[in-house]
């Protein structure tokens, strides 16, 4: 299932790296960057999210709430947040609801691992519609951050 612009974003519920529930209903009203990725501790997750962290001020600047979403479980997510000390929360779609609900899910990703979130990014506005939406299917390529940019601007 893909996702266009315009449409109101699927809503979900996850478990943080902090072991709390976060919606994402609790952000209606300010401007939301998910970003999903393959896994954590892999070489292009760690720069997909380093980029964010690298780049947080512009996201603080704007008010505009990141989240990074995987399968990985709560506790990895923990490790992997502490180590590369990100700002923003890192969630567990460790039932692949989310990812599926995105269109961002591999049937089968490398040594047979069946779903895992693909890299994709998704601006949610105000409202929570969709205003941009970018599934990539090769994991090793990285989401546009300009024009992510551009289009919280």
């Amino acid at each position: 299932m893909s996702l266009i612009i315009g449409q109101v974003a699927p809503q979900f519920t996850l478990i943080s790296s902090d072991l709390k529930e976060i919606s994402l209903a609790d952000f209606k009203g300010k401007k939301v960057v998910l970003h999903f990725f393959p896994m954590a501790f892999t070489g292009t997750c760690t720069t997909q999210l380093c980029t964010l962290r690298d780049n947080f001020g512009f996201y603080e600047g704007i008010n505009a709430q990141v989240l990074g979403i995987s399968v990985d479980s709560p506790f990895t997510l923990a490790k992997f947040k502490e180590e590369n000390e990100y700002q923003f929360p890192l969630l567990s779609d460790f039932n692949k609801q989310a990812s599926a609900d995105y269109g961002a899910i591999y049937d089968e990703f490398v040594f047979g691992l069946k779903g895992v979130s693909k890299r994709a990014a998704f601006v949610i506005d105000e409202e929570q519609r969709i205003i941009y939406a970018e599934v990539l299917e090769s994991a090793g390529d990285l989401p546009d951050f300009d024009a992510i940019e551009k289009k919280l601007q």
